[in-house]
């Protein structure tokens, strides 16, 4: 992880979430990298982020030590924010960066009762919480009701970066809820139909359009 002072671009997107009459001496833009774990599930959160680019993966560990992710971001949102709300000071999911990954940090306790008193912020906040319960939503009727190729396609679509897929296999196939050797035959027969392409960083998209065509239920 790596901390800078924050920059124009950093303050103009605050402005759009009305936070523009602060003291923000505090806050701070924090750069990842992919891999990098950014909150452990159960670990006190330090920073409220405001996304400026970047993806990372949303999940939650079992006892056994396998993630099932919960969803994506794509350059945009705010993490902690269920928290913020919750009066949850301890991470209820973990998060890991899947690309390099940029965000505006704010002390979380220092800032927590001035952004519950901005109405501008709620009702960013507000809008913000109801695509997210919009997508998880969708999400669930994908893992309910879809085929065990349009989960994979759709999860696929969804964590790849730059046309390649290389998320953690085990966890993949907790995720959509399919065994990992069903899973992987799945894999291979899109490889074997031109979809996909097996290399050693992973598998490569190699048409698009047809992932999407079998991932009806996608949400990208």
């Amino acid at each position: 992880m790596q901390s800078s002072p924050l920059k124009k671009e950093h303050l103009n997107k605050l402005e759009g979430y009305g936070i523009n009459n602060m003291a923000l001496d505090a806050c701070l833009c924090l750069r990842f990298e992919a891999g990098e774990t950014i909150l452990q599930e159960g670990m006190p959160i330090i920073y409220l982020m405001f996304v400026v680019i970047g993806k990372v993966k949303i999940c939650s560990t079992a006892k056994n030590g396998k993630d099932l992710v919960l969803c994506y971001y794509i350059s945009d949102g705010i993490i902690g924010d269920l928290e913020l709300m919750t009066n949850t000071y301890d991470a209820t999911a973990g998060i890991i960066a899947i690309t390099d990954f940029e965000c505006i940090a704010l002390p979380f306790q220092k800032y927590a009762i001035d952004l519950k008193n901005n109405l501008a912020f709620l009702k960013r906040l507000g809008s913000e919480l109801s695509m997210k319960l919009l997508r998880i939503s969708k999400n669930y009727v994908v893992t309910t009701l879809y085929t065990g190729e349009e989960r994979l396609c759709s999860y696929i679509l969804q964590a790849s970066h730059n046309g390649i897929f290389n998320d953690i296999l085990t966890d993949v196939s907790c995720s959509i809820g399919m065994s990992y050797r069903h899973m992987f035959r799945l894999l291979n027969q899109l490889c074997t139909d031109g979809v996909l392409d097996k290399r050693d960083n992973g598998y490569i998209i190699v048409d698009r359009e047809e992932l999407l065509r079998r991932a009806p239920g996608a949400y990208v």
